[in-house]
């Protein structure tokens, strides 16, 4: 059980950029591990669903911008800190995360590197860290999460690749 809840890309923004991403373009699907995935999709996350690829299921590569909606939806003026990076989803619905059979945080493969991003009401990023992932996966991350929501004005996290700086999922403050 985690402490915090790691979040999807909400519904409606995958519902728009299955027409359109956050660049512009428009979605092409593919199935994965077929001869049109370029970039070997299999096993990589669902930004939909929180789960990895699973050879054949219909997916896309597309653009996010994760700070975008929510600032939208607070009218915060993130400025230069809308960041759009590559993701996978479903390219048709997919209904979410199981709750019922995930436990812990998604992508939680110890010893993998992640950056924790802190924003603030405006969308500015107010901090951050490398973070890698330890054995016990769930206390690690839990820890991060409290010491990040432990300063005044953190509003969400993002946790991100360090590697590619590919968003996986963002957690609000409870």
């Amino acid at each position: 059980m985690t402490t915090y809840t790691p979040l999807p890309i909400p519904a409606a923004a995958l519902k728009e950029l299955r027409e359109s991403d956050d660049s512009g373009r428009d979605m092409e699907p593919f199935a994965a591990g077929s001869v049109s995935d370029r970039v070997d999709s299999v096993g990589s996350p669902l930004r939909c669903c929180l789960r990895a690829v699973v050879e054949g299921e219909r997916i896309a590569l597309v653009s996010y911008a994760p700070l975008r909606r929510w600032a939208q939806e607070r009218w915060a003026r993130p400025g230069a800190y809308d960041e759009c990076g590559p993701v996978f989803i479903h390219a048709e619905e997919c209904g979410g995360p199981d709750a019922a059979g995930r436990a812990g945080y998604p992508f939680a493969r110890p010893g993998a590197l992640r950056t924790l991003r802190r924003y603030n009401a405006d969308g500015h990023i107010v901090g951050g860290r490398c973070f890698e992932i330890p054995a016990d996966a769930d206390a690690g991350f839990d820890a991060a999460f409290a010491e990040a929501f432990a300063q005044p004005g953190v509003e969400l996290v993002h946790v991100r690749a360090l590697e590619y700086g590919c968003f996986h999922f963002e957690v609000r403050r409870p």
